[in-house]
């Protein structure tokens, strides 16, 4: 049975991050976090620490490790004397040293960007939101107050985008603690019960091409325009996504964006990424 009154400890917020908490307590963390902001951002902060590590040194793990640290190879070339014992011993234990400094180098984990950090708060939101089925937002779509409510705490005008064309419809909102500020939460849900959220929050940082992420099974498309950061997050369609970011920035900004470089330098405008 799930115990949702027992107090959720560090060590679990860890293992929840590592996707190695028990079964049976993986509900009612995800409780404490709906209703722990503070904790809810921290595990947000660790994860994105996590990806940017993978994604900076995974392909570490995998590479040979270089012929003259060898040790069998090493210690062919000695005689077995008492003293060539002696010094093989030793030879072995600086090769040991040698392979351990030469698997670690360079591992000094790099601090996320304050873009990733944004991108796995939104997705985490995501995540943590759509499997509620009494709770996912705060204040339900048709309330007049919430737009208004939203655009006040965030700090700029919001719109929540019409997504009929891809048979979605807005089921409300809620505000969250964000990186850099307040954050808004608008969900959307289609006929067969799939989620959509757009995570909106200042970011002042410079304007971006759109950029598509997968983590686990969901997917995320995220852009920064005047000071403010956006991210679509929902299943792993890489198409279906794409159009509906792109629906979302058409609906959200009156002005056509200037054509800019992506990540991988190709100049592109975000109306034809």
């Amino acid at each position: 049975m799930t115990d949702h009154t027992t107090p959720v400890t560090e060590n679990e917020l860890h293992a929840y991050v590592d996707n190695e908490l028990p079964a049976d307590r993986r509900e009612a963390v995800e409780s404490w976090l709906a209703s722990h902001p503070e904790d809810a951002a921290q595990v947000a902060a660790w994860r994105a620490q996590a990806d940017s590590i993978r994604a900076r040194y995974g392909h570490v793990i995998s590479e040979p490790i270089p012929a003259a640290l060898k040790l069998d190879r090493i210690i062919r070339g000695w005689r077995w004397s008492s003293i060539g014992k002696t010094a093989a011993a030793a030879l072995v234990a600086f090769a040991l040293g040698g392979v351990a400094g030469w698997t670690a180098r360079d591992l000094s984990p790099a601090a996320p960007s304050a873009f990733d950090v944004f991108t796995t708060e939104a997705l985490s939101a995501h995540r943590l939101y759509i499997a509620e089925v009494r709770h996912p937002i705060e204040v339900k779509a048709g309330e007049q107050h919430l737009i208004p409510w939203l655009s006040r705490r965030v700090g700029t005008t919001l719109r929540a985008p019409d997504l009929g064309n891809f048979g979605l419809k807005l089921l409300g909102g809620r505000l969250l603690p964000g990186p850099g500020g307040p954050a808004a939460l608008f969900m959307f849900e289609g006929a067969n019960g799939e989620r959509y959220t757009l995570y909106s929050s200042a970011q002042r940082q410079p304007q971006t091409a759109f950029r598509y992420t997968v983590r686990d099974k969901f997917a995320a498309v995220h852009w920064v325009e005047s000071d403010i950061g956006f991210v679509i997050s929902g299943p792993a369609d890489r198409e279906r996504i794409s159009k509906i970011a792109q629906a979302v920035y058409e609906q959200m900004e009156l002005r056509t964006p200037p054509t800019r470089r992506s990540d991988t330098g190709q100049l592109i405008s975000r109306r034809g990424s």
